[in-house]
């Protein structure tokens, strides 16, 4: 069993030792899957202030619910629809400080107010997205997102 104690007084910090633990986890691990649920086990117990954190899948070009931390989800999502399904066909991370005034917004918790989308691509084609919810307005910033950018990117090869 693991028994990771991430307190950092600054994001920067909390976000580097996050990595270094989510490294350790999922170093030699070859199931994406596995890889997955502890990602997402160690970000709902580190990151205050949220109340989902998990992955949606790509399967054959649609958003398919994979491993996760929170209230039961909306299972499959569409490319272009909500604020995942906007991240999956841009390959772009979307930081929504209010889920309510994004177009198309898919409701999975009414709790919700804001939302941090990370796509994970590799070799130029997407895996699966990171997706952060928090139930106030404007929780996720910058260091939110490059923080989330480098756990991506880590996850890319290990996924």
């Amino acid at each position: 069993m693991y028994d990771f104690k991430i307190d950092a007084a600054d994001k920067p910090t909390l976000y580097a030792d996050l990595l270094a633990a989510l490294d350790g986890l999922t170093a030699g691990e070859p199931d994406g899957i596995a890889n997955m649920a502890n990602a997402a086990a160690l970000l709902w117990e580190t990151l205050p202030g949220i109340n989902w954190a998990g992955f949606y899948r790509n399967v054959g070009g649609e958003l398919v619910l994979g491993p996760f931390q929170g209230r039961p989800a909306c299972i499959r999502i569409p490319f272009g629809r909500g604020v995942c399904g906007a991240a999956a066909e841009t390959l772009e991370v979307q930081r929504v400080e209010d889920i309510h005034a994004f177009p198309g917004h898919i409701a999975c918790d009414a709790a919700s107010q804001s939302e941090l989308v990370v796509p994970i691509v590799r070799g130029g084609e997407l895996i699966a997205v990171l997706d952060l919810d928090a139930p106030e307005k404007a929780r996720f910033d910058a260091e939110d997102e490059a923080g989330c950018v480098a756990i991506c990117k880590l996850l890319a090869e290990r996924l």
